[in-house]
């Protein structure tokens, strides 16, 4: 017997629709309860996932709302048990009123994730597609949603699944033999298997590589924008973001402090830090912010260097110009192209010409950061976007490297499969086979409530 949770899964905010759901033993009684169907039908005799329009009543018999309810049974549901869902008007009131009746009947308030959790307990999900969606509800561009749905429909499992069997065949030959001498079975011979974990070396090495892209896709780019003062800096960030987030004036040192903001430029999410303009300065606010500055510089995945394009370049310019050529990845933005569109540089650096004020430049500017962040060729869904799947696969391919140089240096048998054991360990994590039960509840607190 489960417990009955329920809880509202479309957030405390008006809207036009608002949802609470309930999971366990008692859902469909408590939807009974509650939910009067217009065809005068109990919901215990409605076919599942069909929704039926009908009355929403308090204990005390006072009308609620007029909304829908659906049942799904056991084990032919989202969580694997008897669920219930109602939708209602969007008011957070009427959400809160009707938990309130349903805790009184005897459900509890789900905890952060519980549904997803309970999915993966009853074997409807693995855990990396139950950590995918958690990302696809939090994926900030399209290529974020398009690889967790992909994690969500098992891409990622499908891409290790080879690899572990591959082990499991070696560790099941290997025990097999050791444990049936009597039996007809083909001898085990341990450099058979060479080309085999060579190959399972082969696909880890490869998922692993699509981890630094696939970090930056999810939390996005830190992009520092860097510049002398009054270069432009503040006057870009605003354009980009499409409203005044940072002051701009002529006064050179306007900005003292970074100013951070998330956006999309094209298919790109970017961390924009807007930074103190860089000089020497006797000002010991405004010398704080340069430090700033130059601590955000040392941080980011990629400088945003911007050249007054309407004046001549400084030493300053040229500092600057000098730093950025040493970034991970940089680009200069050559501003005020409404002033003067003359303006070159000699630089080995991308160069794009803009214009903050009439927004001129700003599509070539996010198709040439998308031209340095390109995405690996790989089937949606085969991204490592997560610490803990990436460093699962990380100790997997240090196994099956260490299986490989153990062979190649006649070591014996044992010595072999006690380290693709472990990869196969390693890899169990990732859809749960092998995860601690403190892991699982971490993973899962991330997670809203009634998701």
């Amino acid at each position: 017997m489960s417990d009955t949770i329920a809880a509202v899964a479309t957030g405390a905010v008006l809207s036009a629709i608002g949802i609470v759901r309930l999971s366990g033993d008692g859902a469909i009684a408590l939807a009974d309860t509650l939910f009067r169907p217009q065809s005068g039908r109990p919901m215990r005799e409605s076919e599942p996932r069909r929704l039926v329009y009908g009355s929403l009543y308090s204990r005390a018999g006072e009308l609620l709302d007029l909304c829908l309810c659906t049942i799904s049974r056991a084990p032919d549901s989202y969580t694997g048990e008897d669920t219930a869902e109602f939708q209602c008007h969007g008011s957070p009131v009427v959400l809160r009123t009707l938990l309130d009746e349903l805790f009184a009947l005897g459900a509890r308030q789900a905890l952060p994730g519980e549904f997803t959790k309970r999915a993966f307990l009853n074997g409807k999900l693995d855990l990396t597609s139950a950590e995918a969606v958690a990302d696809l509800i939090e994926a900030e561009s399209a290529e974020s949603a398009k690889n967790a749905a992909g994690q969500l429909a098992g891409a990622l499992g499908a891409r290790t699944e080879g690899v572990y069997a591959a082990l499991a065949d070696i560790s099941a030959h290997y025990h097999a033999v050791l444990d049936y001498p009597d039996e007809d079975i083909e001898p085990f011979r341990l450099q058979a298997y060479e080309r085999t974990l060579e190959d399972a070396a082969e696909e880890l090495h490869a998922l692993l590589a699509t981890y630094g892209r696939g970090k930056l896709m999810q939390s996005g780019i830190p992009a520092a924008i860097v510049g002398r003062p009054n270069a432009g800096k503040s006057s870009l960030l605003n354009a980009l973001l499409g409203y005044e987030r940072a002051i701009v004036t002529r006064v050179p040192g306007t900005t003292r402090d970074t100013i951070e903001e998330k956006l999309r430029l094209g298919r790109i999410c970017l961390r924009l830090i807007d930074t103190a303009g860089l000089r020497e300065t006797d000002d010991e606010v405004e010398r704080l912010g340069v430090e700033r500055s130059r601590s955000a510089m040392e941080r980011a995945e990629l400088l945003i260097a911007v050249i007054d394009g309407s004046e001549a370049l400084t030493e300053e310019d040229a500092a600057i110009l000098a730093a950025a050529e040493k970034a991970k990845k940089a680009i200069v933005v050559l501003s005020k192209k409404d002033l003067s569109d003359s303006a070159e540089l000699q630089t080995t650096l991308p160069v794009v010409k803009l214009s903050s004020v009439t927004g001129e430049g700003i599509e070539a500017l996010g198709a040439a950061i998308e031209a340095m962040f390109p995405l690996p060729e790989v089937p949606a869904g085969g991204i490592l976007t997560n610490a803990r799947h990436a460093e699962a696969v990380s100790r997997a391919l240090g196994s099956v490297e260490a299986a490989l140089q153990a062979m190649r240096e006649g070591a014996t048998p044992d010595i072999v499969l006690t380290e693709s054991e472990a990869a196969m360990a390693a890899l169990g994590e990732l859809d749960g086979r092998t995860v601690r039960e403190d892991v699982t509840a971490r993973i899962f607190s991330r997670f809203c409530v009634g998701k």
